[in-house]
This record gives C-alpha cells, sequence and structure tokens, in this order.
C-alpha cells in the first residue's frame, strides 16, 4: 500500500485532470488548453519521448522563447522521469555549444523565429547527437513539435517515478567561467511552490501573465505555483509592452512578472487608456501607474524578495516573514533549516559574518556532472551557498555579499568571471577584472578593467566587440578601462579598490539568482 504517497508533478497534472475538468491551464497566443487537454497533450509528448529512447535521468533542452510547450515538455518528463533544461534562448552560439557538450540531450526543442539563427550555429558544430524538434514550423512538418506529439498515445505512461529525481536543470553560478546545471527535484518544486502561492496570494483564480523568461527561476516559481494551485499560466514569447497590454486587457491577467524598465513601457504605450488593465495585481509606482493597474497588497508584495538561488528552488529567506527585523533578508522559510557558518563550518555568534548554509526539501540535488563542485557545496549534509550573510540578534538573516560577485543587469545575472574568461581570450589581453556600477535604469552596467599584454594595443570598443562575438550581448562590458595592473590583496584581485576608483557598487543580494 502507498496511501503516503509523495507527489510528482505528473500527479498534480492527473489531479487537476479530474478535479479541474473546466479549468484554464493554458493560454499562448492562439492556444488554449483546459487541464484535461493539457493532460492528455503532455501523455502524447510523454509517449513520444519513451518511444525515442527517452526514459529516467535523460535530459530534454528547450531553445526558445516562453511558450506552452515548455510547461508540456516539462510534465512530460515528469511523467517518464526525464529532466528539462530550459536554456538561455540570448546566449550566443558558443555558449550553447558549450550547454549542449554538458547537457548531452537526448532531445531539443527549438525555435528558429527570432532566435534559431544561434541555435542552428550550435547544432552545426557539436559533435554530439540528439533528436531536434522544430517548435514553431507547421504542423505537418516531419521533423516538428507537433508531429512528433501526435505520435504518442494520449493514455497515461504510469511510469514509476520516485519525487526525489530531478526534474528540472537551470544552468547557473558560471564558477570558473563554466554555468553549472542545479538539479530540482520533483519534491523541490513542489515544496516550495506552496509557499509561493502564500506569500504571492496566488489561488486557482490565478491568471499569470509569463512574461520574465522561463530559464529563469524568478518566473518559474510563480509558473509552478500557479500550476499547482489549479490557476491559468499565460504565456507571450517575450517583453513586448504593446503585447503585454493586449493580453492583460484580453486574458484579465490578474498577477504578473513586470520589471520596472517594462512598466515604463507600459505607461506610454497605454497613455490614452485604450487597454484596460485594472486586472492586473502588481508592484506599485508612481501614481500614473498605480492608477492603471492593482497595486499588489499581499504579503510578498508589500514586502518582497529575501534571500535566494537557482539552487534553493528560488527563495529561501522571505522579506514577510521578518517583517519589523533588523535583517536586511527577511527570516527563513519554514520549509528549511538556514546556518551561517565559518570555513570550518562551525556556527558563527550572532552579528557575525559567515557563509549561509541550509538544508531541507527545496534544496538541489547537486550540479550536472560536477562531482567535485558537489562535494563541495554538499559537504557535511548541509547545501554551502556560496554567499555570505548574517544572523542578527533577533535571528533574522541579513545577506552580505557573494562569495562570487554577480552583477545585475535588469532580471540578468552576469557572472564576472565569465566575463573575465571571454576578455582574457583576446590576444591583446593579459589580464582583466570586471565589476558593477550602479545604473539608474538597468541596477549596474558592466565595467571591465583590462591590463593590456605587454607591447600589445587594443580599443574599448574592440574589447566589447570580441565579448559580443563570444557570449550573449546581456554580458558584454558597456565600459572599459586601462590600468597598467589590478591591484591585489596577496594573489587575489582587491575588487573593492577597483570599485573604489571606478564607481563600483550596487552589487545584488535580494531574490532568486
Amino acid at each position: 500500500m502507498d496511501l503516503l504517497h509523495d507527489l510528482t508533478l505528473g500527479d498534480v497534472l492527473r489531479e487537476h485532470r479530474r478535479s479541474r475538468p473546466l479549468g484554464t491551464a493554458l493560454v499562448c497566443g492562439s492556444e488554449r488548453y483546459t487541464y484535461p487537454e493539457m493532460d492528455r497533450r503532455t501523455n502524447q509528448l510523454a509517449n513520444a519521448m519513451a518511444g525515442d529512447g527517452v526514459g529516467p535521468g535523460d535530459l530534454v533542452v528547450w531553445l526558445g522563447q516562453n511558450c506552452h510547450r515548455v510547461l508540456e515538455c516539462l510534465l512530460a518528463c515528469a511523467k517518464i522521469g526525464a529532466v528539462l533544461v530550459p536554456a538561455n534562448w540570448r546566449q550566443s552560439p558558443e555558449e550553447l555549444l558549450t550547454l549542449l557538450d554538458d547537457a548531452r540531450p537526448r532531445i531539443v526543442v527549438w525555435q528558429r523565429e527570432e532566435v534559431g539563427d544561434n541555435s542552428e550555429e550550435a547544432r552545426r558544430t557539436w559533435a554530439g547527437t540528439a533528436r531536434w524538434l522544430l517548435h514553431d514550423g507547421r504542423g505537418d512538418d516531419p521533423d516538428g513539435y507537433e508531429a512528433f506529439v501526435a505520435q504518442g498515445s494520449p493514455e497515461d505512461p504510469q511510469a514509476p517515478v520516485d519525487p526525489s529525481w530531478p526534474v528540472v536543470q537551470l544552468y547557473t553560478g558560471a564558477f570558473g567561467g563554466v554555468p553549472n546545471g542545479a538539479r530540482l527535484a520533483h519534491r523541490a518544486i513542489l515544496a516550495q511552490d506552496v509557499m509561493v502561492a502564500m506569500v504571492q496570494r496566488i489561488t486557482e483564480e490565478t491568471v499569470y501573465l509569463n512574461s520574465g523568461p522561463m530559464f529563469h527561476m524568478a518566473t518559474l516559481m510563480t509558473t509552478f505555483a500557479t500550476f499547482r494551485m489549479g490557476g491559468t499560466n499565460v504565456l507571450t514569447r517575450r517583453v513586448d509592452a504593446e503585447e503585454l497590454c493586449r493580453i492583460i486587457d484580453a486574458e484579465k491577467c490578474n498577477y504578473g512578472f513586470v520589471m520596472g524598465p517594462t512598466a515604463q513601457e507600459i505607461l506610454e504605450v497605454n497613455k490614452d487608456g485604450r487597454y484596460d488593465l485594472s486586472s492586473l495585481r502588481t508592484f506599485g509606482g508612481s501614481p500614473e501607474w498605480n492608477a492603471m493597474v492593482q497595486v499588489d497588497d499581499s504579503p510578498w508584495g508589500a514586502h518582497p524578495a529575501g534571500y535566494g538561488q537557482t539552487e534553493v528552488t528560488g527563495m529561501l529567506t522571505y522579506n514577510s516573514l521578518g517583517i519589523g527585523s533588523t535583517g536586511t533578508s527577511g527570516r527563513p522559510s519554514p520549509l528549511v533549516q538556514v546556518r551561517i557558518v565559518d570555513p570550518d563550518g562551525v556556527d558563527v555568534p550572532a552579528g557575525e559574518t559567515g557563509e549561509i548554509v541550509a538544508r531541507g526539501p527545496i534544496v538541489t540535488e547537486g550540479y550536472h556532472r560536477r562531482e567535485e563542485l558537489n562535494r563541495q557545496r554538499l559537504r557535511d549534509g548541509w547545501w554551502h551557498t556560496g554567499d555570505l550573510g548574517r544572523r542578527e540578534e533577533d535571528g533574522s538573516i541579513t545577506f552580505v555579499a557573494p562569495l562570487t560577485r554577480i552583477v545585475k543587469s535588469a532580471a540578468e545575472n552576469i557572472y564576472p568571471a565569465e566575463v573575465e574568461g571571454c576578455l582574457a581570450r583576446h590576444p591583446a589581453v593579459k589580464e582583466a577584472a570586471v565589476i558593477g556600477v550602479p545604473d539608474r535604469v538597468w541596477t549596474q552596467r558592466v565595467l571591465a578593467v583590462v591590463v593590456l599584454a605587454e607591447g600589445a594595443t587594443a580599443t574599448a570598443d574592440e574589447l566589447i566587440e570580441h565579448c559580443r562575438d563570444h557570449i550573449a550581448s546581456y554580458k558584454k562590458p558597456s565600459m572599459v578601462e586601462f590600468v597598467d595592473e589590478l591591484p591585489r590583496q596577496g594573489w587575489a584581485v582587491d575588487y573593492a579598490a577597483l570599485d573604489e576608483r571606478f564607481g563600483g557598487g550596487g552589487y545584488p543580494g535580494l531574490g532568486p539568482g
């Protein structure tokens, strides 16, 4: 008997099929599916994948923008024990090739329009083998997604799946210049989404606008919570202010992921009030913005964020759990234990800085194919976040700084080591250090401090263009400063000295990475 059955994502969809036969699960352009229809398509895709040799632990990569098919692929993987990898579609061909080499997927679902050139270039140079399915081609295309789905039986595959198995792999944390695939299990997602639903006030009546990138936990944690509670996920390929206004008006979206710059664009597009955006509950802003939408008064809306990272399925601490507390990052989720430790793993006293470590059901299963890194980060039975924090006297948490710095540009995390590694590959560069400079619109801009090789010459524009050619454009420096040598503390680069000299600062510590 299995009366205390631990749920998987597939189980949740099965129950929604029975309990919400008329509920709208997905809206994407002209496509609209109820939960039973979603379950049927997911079964077909899962059976087609299994027929193509995909089984437990195998990876399926999504190379495209937001679409209802991301969730179909996720839930199909969930039903047969496979793992979905939603890739960052903004990456360069070189970066996509690195991801493919690391993931070694059995299936790649890709998009041609807008983002296909980089995928096709990476495919041409990749030495691996996978089945490539074009998701935005004609429905009768034999190499297309829809034709592949149609091959599968609509019957539930009923494959045995352990809730502790990973089901999503998100690439993050370019430690040493190499991205790592954080693996998140069914139980991690299903634990976290109940917490997210509580603080964000998500119910079966939620109509969530998925306008943030679905390769980011910042978007996905609300997507998952909306699915778990039986709400409606409305998807749009990418951020376009006019299209967002149209969708909010047409679908009466009542929750959404809207960044500050996007809100300003929406204000401009809808200054004549031709779109009714009054259903949308989101963060407050200017008086004009507040008059156009519903200001979010949920615990998350009133006290947003906290401290988090992808590897803990989004959030580890919540400001909404620490209202009035001393710490800047609130209190830990009731789903976890959090400690602040010294390099030997010993708890430091309240008020002293140490590494934030955690354990609980929302913590990652580790990184894909990173045995040594996993030993370091999962040592002593605790997840070592790689971030510094402080436990205050009232028990709340203050994030202090990453052990490896992160530069934040709008919603994107930029890892200095990755940009530094790219600059170091330029023949004129001896060494480089990257810092973040505060920016009123985009949070930070990337500034590279460069030491040229003896006798070499290079311009700032040349180095910026070099980065544009090899990494995603948003990661490239917007400014370059040339120096004779980098300041150091012992062997390590003194980034604090670089910040002081070149105006660095504003580094992030709130919200998922």
